[in-house]
């Protein structure tokens, strides 16, 4: 009996001891798996998707929030697999001034579309092009490679029409260089070949609908007196019409790598009104890419379409293919272009490219 109630008691420890292992892993199996259910069903919230519909979302709860590491390891391959009815495309270029030079060799050649001859194939690959048309188009634009009074030749609008340009920010400090009559006829010009513009009056937002989504598009030119109250309070007022903002600013200084604090702090604002990205433009050199609350701030993209052929830097520019999906940046296409013959612009490639996405790069992570 002694013998029987010893092999009792040294079972009875044994079955506790499996019982307590078998709780432990059982436990921790359950907290693992409610971890992974709570941390995809994040992931399908963070691209509006509830989990109740996992046969569209099974391809979306692995894409990363998008980051500048994602962007210069050009680890989008996601975007890819993306359902194409449901994403967004839009390109975005730097300064175009179809003026001085570039006017004089579009008329020479009688070839209005000559700047975009080498660009315009990619440029229509996306939903929209976005551009930053610094000059008006008016008829009798003076020939001339020098001076600082801007204007191109109203026949450049066969430019915009062959790129399959969609929409043009006005508001920069050339606008007016002919002044308000320069302007309309420039408007004049865009409404009769269904061209979209934005700038222009000021505070007035476009609209365009793409897959059943409302873009907006908002410009201002940040070089002259503007009131930063008013162009919040505008911003505020337009996302609440819209599924995505994309504002276009012109500021800060040329021939700079870095923005300057101000416009930082501006853009980060801009941004907590409800912008989606910021467009920017005037440095004629590139400028960093930021990203802040997973929101895009592109501060200057460097020339697109210039004459000005006196540095590398101010004939090196880069052009973005951004890609929406529900709502969000999801994907971000650097391409850099170099601009010869003082007008047109192509992509570099191999060594070249890669020098420029470098040093975009590096101005970006330091910035």
């Amino acid at each position: 009996m002694k013998n029987l109630a010893k092999i009792l008691r040294v079972n009875k420890k044994k079955f506790v001891l499996f019982i307590s292992i078998y709780s432990f892993f059982f436990v921790s199996l359950t907290l693992i798996f409610q971890f992974q259910l709570k941390q995809e069903k994040a992931d399908l919230l963070l691209f509006g998707k509830t989990a109740d519909e996992n046969d569209k979302t099974s391809l979306v709860s692995f894409i990363p929030l998008l980051s500048l590491e994602s962007i210069f390891s050009k680890n989008n391959y996601f975007v890819e697999k993306l359902p194409p009815e449901e994403t967004i495309t839009l390109i975005t270029t730097g300064d175009i001034i179809p003026a001085r030079t570039v006017n004089f060799k579009m008329a020479q050649y009688n070839n209005f579309p000559y700047p975009f001859e080498k660009t315009a194939e990619f440029l229509k690959t996306s939903n929209l092009t976005l551009i930053n048309l610094e000059a008006p188009l008016i008829k009798n634009c003076p020939l001339t490679n020098t001076g600082m009074i801007f204007c191109g030749d109203k026949r450049f609008v066969e430019g915009l029409i062959y790129a399959d340009i969609d929409i043009v920010n006005l508001a920069n400090n050339h606008a007016l260089n002919y002044g308000i009559e320069g302007v309309n006829q420039t408007i004049n010009l865009l409404n009769k070949n269904k061209i979209l513009f934005t700038g222009f009056p000021i505070n007035e937002l476009t609209v365009k609908k793409i897959k059943d989504n409302k873009l907006g598009f908002l410009g201002w030119n940040l070089l002259n007196d503007f009131s930063e109250i008013e162009v919040l309070d505008t911003i505020k007022k337009a996302k609440e019409k819209v599924d995505l903002l994309i504002v276009s600013l012109h500021w800060g200084a040329e021939y700079e790598y870095y923005p300057s604090p101000w416009q930082k702090d501006l853009a980060h604002k801009i941004i907590n009104q409800g912008a989606d990205l910021i467009v920017g433009n005037h440095a004629h050199r590139i400028q960093p890419i930021e990203i802040y609350k997973n929101k895009l701030i592109i501060y200057a993209h460097g020339n697109f379409i210039f004459d000005q052929e006196w540095s590398q830097e101010t004939k090196t520019g880069f052009i973005t293919k951004i890609v929406f999906y529900q709502s969000k940046i999801v994907g971000l296409e650097v391409l850099p272009v170099f601009i010869s013959d003082f007008s047109q612009p192509a992509f570099l490639e191999g060594e070249k490219k890669e020098q420029v996405i470098n040093k975009l790069k590096e101005i970006s992570l330091s910035f």
